[in-house]
């Protein structure tokens, strides 16, 4: 039997641990596929006991600095990368996923992107899974091509990606400028809707595309769960009420201050501009 490759890390950190329940059952509803791919689930500090899973610890620390230790315990290749306010709400054809795997494989592609996107621009292939077009991102026309979003990524390759001690944002600005100039190429293909986006290439399949939506920004739930919470009533409601009471609260996760977007010294850089304006005018 051919050994896969591949395996599935769901990236988390500990402050976001609220959604760890919730995240696991909309992927165990709609994806399901918990036998033929080893999966990881990372936190820093924590100690997490979720069945199928194996959990890795990064510590503490910068998201890139935490990335890279996570990725230097996986032993397969290639990993799907997802992270924990990714909630999958239709079903992943996980036949065709394994037809890609295989490709990737077999033939050493080192990014490709699960999602649909209006941020990239693409060239089709000749290539196809099922009627999924595989296509090539035209680097130069392209959006975000270092992103966070579900991706199947060569493990070195990504490694490279990661600049120490750059948080999520800056990793997406600067990485993207990075893989503009890098002569790799990068490949896409619309199996999954990203928060309901459409198809971008010219496909002709007849399973719909998966879909997930990402539930949280900033730290805080968006209105974009209620969907989710109202589903977990069912099954949990005191951890559904949980949900609702910080989204219709504006509470982040774990109670604290909503993490910093902006870096800090271009922050402290403006003030001094605006401070300089207000004195010479």
């Amino acid at each position: 039997m051919k050994k896969v490759k591949t395996a599935i890390l769901i990236f988390a950190c500990d402050g976001y641990e609220l959604l760890f329940e919730g995240f696991n059952y909309f992927f165990n509803k709609h994806w399901g596929d918990n036998s033929t791919l080893k999966k990881y689930f990372s936190t820093e500090e924590k100690d997490i006991s979720i069945d199928g899973y194996i959990n890795l610890k990064s510590g503490s620390g910068q998201w890139t600095n935490r990335l890279k230790k996570v990725l230097n315990q996986i032993e397969e290749e290639y990993v799907i990368f997802i992270q924990e306010d990714m909630w999958f709400s239709k079903k992943v054809p996980t036949d065709i996923l394994h037809q890609i795997i295989s490709y990737v494989e077999g033939n050493d592609l080192k990014l490709v992107k699960l999602h649909s996107s209006e941020a990239y621009k693409t060239e089709a292939t000749s290539i196809d899974f099922s009627g999924y077009t595989l296509s090539e991102a035209i680097k130069k026309e392209s959006n975000f091509l270092m992103s966070h979003q579900i991706s199947i990524w060569n493990k070195d390759f990504l490694y490279e990606q990661l600049k120490d001690n750059e948080h999520p944002w800056r990793n997406e600005r600067r990485g993207s400028k990075r893989l503009k100039k890098s002569k790799q190429k990068i490949y896409q293909i619309d199996l999954l809707s990203e928060n309901g986006k459409s198809p971008i290439n010219e496909n002709q399949f007849e399973i719909e595309p998966g879909e997930y939506q990402t539930i949280s920004a900033n730290a805080c739930i968006q209105p974009k769960a209620i969907k989710f919470i109202t589903e977990l009533k069912k099954v949990n409601s005191q951890y559904s009420n949980k949900l609702e009471y910080n989204m219709l609260n504006k509470v982040t996760h774990d109670g604290k201050k909503k993490p910093r977007k902006e870096d800090f010294h271009k922050k402290l850089i403006r003030k001094i501009r605006l401070l300089t304006s207000d004195k010479t005018e």
